[in-house]
């Protein structure tokens, strides 16, 4: 019986240092990094931040406060085609990087980079892919099917996406900033289909994230707003 508990043994450690070494830890290295610089920016902007987070930021980054102010999403926007760049040359090599080549959380890097280009039609069949397979969790997955979808002109299925324009407060006659949650297909499905997909908040519990109030339009009520 011990000889064969060893075997058992010998057996589970073996499978699982060939589990570690399907890792490509180069390539799993690469990614992280462009992952860093595509959130770090981010990170500042975002408005739950802490001041002396910001101030980490910046001093990561070797930006002034005043220069990043003045020229904020052009930085962003730079550093975006960058990674872009190199993400493309990856997935020219390896296809899509998921969990079996690098690894949770690094198998969504790709995905970021992709979710903030403009290139997201060419890619999205092979992000499809990966969340079918499990490589990537299958959120990410309808979070890019919305973008793409509203970067059309068209509803959204999961409510994952938010917008914002400039209008005339009828009240007021001032403009304001009005921030809404882009028109969905089946507003009535969307919290079933977002449990579906793995979402574990309601699309009113996301809007709220956003802070956005949330209310149901359609396409042409956000096509008319003046």
């Amino acid at each position: 019986m011990k000889k064969y508990l060893h075997i058992i043994i010998l057996f589970l450690v073996l499978s699982f240092s060939q589990a570690q070494t399907k890792i490509n830890q180069n390539l799993k290295m690469e990614l992280d990094s462009i992952l860093k610089s595509d959130q770090i920016f981010r990170e500042y902007i975002d408005s739950e931040t802490a001041e002396n987070r910001k101030l980490e930021i910046l001093k990561e980054t070797v930006y002034s406060k005043e220069e990043f102010a003045k020229n904020t999403w052009g930085i962003i926007k730079k550093q975006d085609s960058i990674n872009l760049i190199k993400v493309e040359r990856i997935i020219a090599e390896y296809g899509y990087p998921g969990k079996t080549l690098v690894g949770e959380p690094t198998n969504e890097a790709a995905w970021f980079v992709i979710q903030h280009s403009g290139k997201i039609a060419k890619y999205f069949p092979l992000i499809e892919k990966a969340g079918t397979n499990k490589e990537i969790d299958f959120t990410k997955v309808a979070m890019m099917q919305d973008r793409l979808l509203t970067s059309q002109g068209k509803e959204q299925i999961y409510g994952t996406q938010g917008a914002g324009k400039r209008i005339i407060n009828k009240e007021t006659g001032k403009e304001d900033f009005f921030r809404y949650i882009l028109p969905i297909k089946n507003p009535e499905l969307v919290n079933e289909l977002r449990k579906k997909a793995g979402f574990t908040t309601t699309v009113e519990e996301n809007a709220k994230r956003m802070e956005i109030e949330y209310k149901v339009y359609t396409l042409d009520e956000i096509n008319n707003l003046k």
